[in-house]
């Protein structure tokens, strides 16, 4: 699953989970352009893939613009001549009630997740296709944005949106070569250490032990290294024809999110007026409710989070 010669682009990639995308790109050989906007988070990163032998570049700006969009497939092309692999995981958080949620919180997320994913795809995307090489596009997605979460209107919807975009690429990106793909990651990360659910997970990670068998196999939930070795095989030239798909990984889970299908269908001659919804639709499509959000299992009492 050789990278060499290849180039990437991963956004937000100065920590965490996108840091971990970044080091195995290069560790499979790609050249790496950093992303973060804090100067100091990303120059730290390239150093650190530098350290492992790796070979990377930073660009500090905020994911959203057309500028920023510019500005990193401009790197990859001034710098190592291609660009190959696009990789959008940039992201912030607002979260918030649907009643509390102001206009700035919403439309904070929206620009760096939705909207970034966009101007960054559309930039790689048309370099792409001028180069005649083909070539990988990975956005980060979320089970949030699969299944919808209390307090997550903007992130949900932005999540949600990217999945959408992915499939549509996939369409409009075929006969270029390229391929689009969403990965929803399930791993411990800043905002999974805030939720006492998984304090058992989050403290094992942190403290280097393996994470109990609970979340790794039973729920997909791990670490950043879990997740990163999609990434590089999606990026691979092994993966030319997995494109349009929402790819789930976590622990020692890999899932394949199904699209949207209509699970039941009602026919009514004439059409669906008031009266007939009224008498029919409890017992036709009504009778089979999808369920909503993610539902765990309970805690088993010696993973229990400490009581405060």
């Amino acid at each position: 699953m050789s990278l060499a010669g290849k180039v990437a682009i991963v956004t937000g990639s100065g920590r965490g989970l996108g840091l971990a995308y970044a080091e195995e790109l290069a560790r499979q050989g790609a050249s790496v352009i950093v992303n973060d906007v804090d100067a100091a988070t990303a120059a730290e990163a390239v150093a650190t893939i530098e350290r492992a032998g790796g070979v990377a570049s930073a660009v500090v700006a905020p994911v959203g613009p057309t500028a920023t969009a510019t500005a990193l497939v401009d790197a990859a092309f001034e710098r190592y001549g291609r660009l190959d692999i696009l990789v959008t995981n940039a992201g912030v958080l607002r979260d918030t009630v649907l009643w509390k949620m102001s206009d700035d919180d919403f439309d904070t997320v929206i620009n760096v997740h939705l909207r970034g994913t966009f101007t960054c795809v559309r930039e790689a995307a048309t370099r792409m296709r001028d180069q005649g090489e083909g070539g990988r596009i990975i956005c980060i997605g979320s089970p949030t944005g699969q299944r919808g979460n209390f307090g997550q209107t903007n992130y949900a919807a932005a999540k949600a949106g990217i999945v959408g975009m992915v499939r549509t690429w996939a369409l409009e990106l075929k006969r270029a070569g390229i391929t689009a793909n969403a990965v929803i990651p399930v791993a411990a990360t800043a905002m999974t250490a805030t939720v006492p659910y998984f304090h058992a997970a989050v403290e094992a990670d942190a403290q280097g032990e393996p994470m109990p068998a609970f979340f790794r196999h039973g729920l997909g939930f791990g670490t950043s290294a879990d997740v990163a070795p999609l990434i590089a095989y999606l990026a691979s030239d092994a993966a030319a024809d997995v494109s349009g798909q929402a790819i789930g990984v976590g622990g020692d889970r890999l899932q394949l999110w199904s699209h949207p299908e209509p699970v039941l269908s009602a026919y009514h001659e004439g059409g669906w007026d008031a009266a007939a919804l009224e008498a029919e639709f409890a017992e036709t499509v009504g009778a089979q409710p999808q369920s909503i959000g993610e539902k765990f299992p309970p805690l088993p009492d010696e993973l229990q989070p400490p009581q405060a």
